[in-house]
């Protein structure tokens, strides 16, 4: 699973379903906190998820060095009208660190990988990245994505198959030599289907075969711990779970 951002909700549904359908090993691949009113909650949750192997994304990168995703200040100046945007994401990114620091996370952040492997018991070796073998951000994985550019992007990953979040589109292609999976967005679906996704790899000695899931949540007690969570960017994550036509 992958790009949680903050939503408790959605992924205690994810880890109940899991768990109820036999998971027992769990690869969460990046994004964890940021974007979402309780940082704290889902890493506790992660963490405590038996044999579970996290790596970073693009938003613990912003959370522990202070980079930050556009608009940057070069651009506030080309463009004041920009100025909103910009303080609102510096303000985003600096509350859920500063969540983070006081629940006593970030050092447990900075250890995170960069990317997990895997060997299957039929010998298909599988990478698992945030967007793409050696990055944790760009275009990534996507069902769309023309396929030569996707396939220059898998070709120095030395895995048969490689699991990547990033775009939070689930997807399942085999490009050239690989196969590249997108378990989609347990916290913050960008589909018309909102609920929390995620995918199960099943594995034995003879095959394996990708199962993509979806898992519906109380979006009402997710827009509820918005409004509580004073966070700055409250209304743009409660703008994330409309209804399941958008």
């Amino acid at each position: 699973m992958a790009d949680i951002h903050g939503n408790r909700h959605a992924l205690e549904a994810v880890i109940a379903d899991a768990m109820a359908a036999g998971v027992d090993r769990w690869w969460v691949l990046g994004d964890l906190a940021a974007i979402g009113p309780e940082p704290c909650r889902a890493i506790e949750l992660v963490a405590g998820l038996p044999a579970v192997q996290a790596i970073r994304g693009n938003t613990e990168r912003y959370l522990l060095t202070g980079d930050r995703p556009p608009p940057h200040a070069e651009h506030v100046l080309a463009d004041p009208g920009l100025l909103p945007v910009y303080a609102e994401v510096q303000a985003s990114f600096a509350w859920t660190s500063g969540a983070l620091a006081a629940g006593g996370w970030l050092h447990w952040l900075r250890d995170l990988p960069s990317e997990v492997r895997l060997i299957l018991p039929d010998g298909t070796t599988v990478l698992g990245v945030h967007a793409s073998p050696g990055r944790d951000d760009g275009p990534g994985i996507t069902p769309e994505r023309d396929e030569e550019d996707l396939s220059l992007d898998l070709a120095g990953g030395g895995a048969d198959v490689v699991v990547a979040g990033h775009t939070h589109r689930p997807t399942d292609r085999v490009v050239g030599r690989v196969r590249a999976v997108n378990p989609g967005s347990v916290g913050n679906p960008v589909t018309p289907d909102l609920r929390a996704a995620y995918a199960i790899l099943h594995a034995d000695r003879h095959a394996h075969q990708v199962e993509h899931r979806r898992v519906a949540y109380d979006r009402d007690a997710f827009l509820a711990s918005v409004a509580r969570s004073g966070h700055p960017a409250a209304a743009y994550i409660a703008s994330f779970p409309h209804d399941s036509r958008r």
